[in-house]
């Protein structure tokens, strides 16, 4: 064993973290924010945190109509978005 290589734990260095950490490569686009019709589970019931989110911005917005219960994830976060730049919180 070379004197300047770190014991074989099985864990992961500070150095070797950094160097291994998905976030600092410029290139990779897969933490990127996706389009919500891209998105997998979009077609899945919307979250309750995005009910309760997207019931309250709609009474901000004095637009009761944005609200509508049995929405997708990807329309609710479509609407929370629209919403969100109407009430001046984006």
């Amino acid at each position: 064993m070379n004197e300047v290589d770190p014991p074989m734990t099985g864990k992961t260095t500070k150095d070797q973290a950094a160097t291994e950490n998905p976030k600092s490569d410029p290139t990779d686009e897969s933490n990127r924010i996706k389009d919500p019709d891209e998105w997998t589970t979009g077609s899945e019931p919307m979250t309750g945190a995005q009910a309760s989110y997207l019931k309250t911005l709609s009474e901000q917005a004095k637009a009761p109509e944005a609200f509508e219960a049995d929405l997708d994830k990807a329309e609710a976060s479509k609407r929370i978005d629209a919403l969100r730049k109407e009430t001046g919180k984006d």
